[in-house]
């Protein structure tokens, strides 16, 4: 059935200046697009929902997930409760206790805080054939043993595997597991969770794989949401080869399924202090580097972005510190590459400015906050009042596009836009209340660049059992409100095609 209405739903206004029918509406979806919104709209020969007076509003995007990582995460150790090394080597222990004959996969320690670092030989103190690979909560280093190390073909060392090593790295793992469980049925899965939060595409920026990987999955059943497929640079050469651009459909794939943009990660991370800052970080300095470091120099990453803009390929850089966001910017300015910065956890006044005039997008993942509050002011002390700074970005005129970068932070857009709103995830004061921005705000940011639904928009839509954007008084109280929005999905349609239930 390519023809759907929708009967007796309420618009959201979801752009500031969106004006919406005070009464309920229905909406009619012909070929996968929005071709109709009035009352009273003629049944013809369409499948009609009732839609009970909800509320709809534009499917939902996160714009930055590690699809294959947000797959596995179910079935790998959860190392977040650790608070130590020997914590983190006591739950490893407990696990091959269970399950002596597999593989340890490990995911979301933060050793920033502990009192001791990681090294190889604590894991090889367990005693243990089978490889044991622990993946730090931001993705940005491996702790393993020295089996794993041998396995995945890396030099034995005592201390982790970080930045463009482990990302390498990580495309091997399957090397050591097998059957990952990342197949087109743990796909679809995990597509059918995201759509019961409202989500109808995502932006997936895997470290492994290529486009040909989505043929396989799309044929066997992961097909119900969008997705844009990046590449990073050693796959650049064969997606130039096959003559993709951002936003082309990819080769034996339907029309849900395009390609991406070019990922550049031109820093590292705040919590293994290698984000490239303008300001030294407080305490010891990882490989001597007090204030973090690029992971290209200044002529490779124009030559990436110019690459990217000649190929028609938008370009994703991951900038976390403040001097790496600037380089990136300049990069941007002097080869004419459109795209966005990814993360722009810590950013100076000036190059908020910059990203508006250069029209360059901030692709930010709020959730990371409410994680990183405490750890950013220990080792960026008075530099609060620039992380997250999305205040600063709107009100300059920069576009927003919001995401998880799950599993970093859970696939969930309702928390995204909590903590985008109130800043805070317990009972502490908001961090930095003067950079949060209104729901509706937030809203728009999750939406693609989608206002209130109307027609000549794509078929993606959302039906819900509460508004959105109801007063509701405080920030804690909208926050809550926005959290508890995963449960009041209703519906969430694809190009007309239902998603979820």
């Amino acid at each position: 059935m390519d023809h759907l209405l929708m009967r007796d739903v309420r618009l959201v206004p979801v752009r500031a200046g969106d004006v919406v029918p005070d009464a309920p509406v229905d909406i009619r979806i012909r070929g996968g697009e929005v071709t109709e919104v009035g009352p009273g709209l003629a049944v013809e020969d369409a499948e009609v929902v009732d839609g009970g007076s909800g509320w709809v509003i534009p499917g939902l995007w996160d714009h930055h997930v590690h699809l294959a990582q947000w797959t596995l995460a179910s079935s790998r150790l959860d190392l977040s409760p650790a608070r130590s090394a020997a914590d983190a080597v006591r739950m490893v222990r407990e696990r091959l206790a269970e399950w002596p004959d597999r593989p340890v996969i490990g995911w979301g320690h933060r050793p920033t805080a502990w009192p001791e670092q990681p090294v190889v030989s604590m894991l090889d103190a367990i005693g243990t054939d089978q490889p044991i690979i622990l993946i730090a909560g931001d993705g940005h280093h491996g702790w393993l043993n020295t089996t794993a190390l041998v396995t995945l073909a890396l030099p034995v060392r005592e201390g982790v595997v970080s930045e463009a090593e482990w990302f390498r790295a990580y495309g091997r793992l399957a090397s050591v597991i097998g059957d990952d469980g990342s197949g087109p049925d743990a796909y679809r899965r995990t597509f059918d969770v995201a759509a019961g939060h409202g989500i109808v595409g995502v932006t997936d920026f895997e470290f492994s794989g290529g486009f040909r990987d989505w043929v396989e999955r799309r044929r066997g059943g992961a097909d119900t949401l969008r997705v844009r497929m990046a590449t990073y640079a050693d796959g650049l050469d064969e997606v130039i080869a096959a003559g993709l651009r951002t936003g082309d459909r990819l080769p034996d794939c339907d029309d849900l399924i395009r390609m991406g943009p070019l990922k550049i990660i031109s820093d590292g991370s705040l919590n293994t202090k290698t984000a490239w800052c303008c300001e030294p970080y407080v305490g010891p300095s990882p490989m001597g580097s007090p204030l973090g470091h690029p992971n290209q120099s200044t002529e490779e990453l124009h030559e990436l972005l110019r690459r990217a803009a000649e190929h028609g390929l938008d370009a994703a850089v991951h900038a976390i510190g403040d001097q790496a966001v600037a380089e990136v910017l300049d990069a941007f300015e002097a080869t004419g590459a459109r795209g966005t910065v990814e993360h722009a956890q810590l950013i100076r006044r000036e190059d908020v400015s910059r990203m508006a005039v250069l029209g360059v997008v901030a692709s930010v993942q709020p959730a990371h906050l409410l994680d990183d509050r405490d750890v950013s002011e220990r080792l960026w002390p008075g530099r609060g009042d620039r992380c997250f700074a999305l205040r600063w970005m709107l009100d300059d005129g920069v576009r927003l596009a919001m995401g998880s970068d799950a599993p970093v932070a859970q696939l969930d857009p309702w928390l995204a836009m909590a903590a985008a709103v109130h800043r805070t995830a317990d009972e502490r004061e908001p961090w930095h209340p003067e950079q949060s921005i209104t729901a509706r705000e937030a809203l728009a940011a999750s939406t693609d660049g989608l206002g209130a639904v109307a027609p000549g928009h794509p078929g993606d839509l959302v039906l819900l059992q509460a508004d959105p954007l109801a007063e509701l008084g405080s920030p804690a109280e909208v926050a809550a409100h926005l959290r508890g929005m995963g449960e009041r999905v209703a519906g969430t349609w694809v190009a007309g095609r239902r998603a979820f239930p």
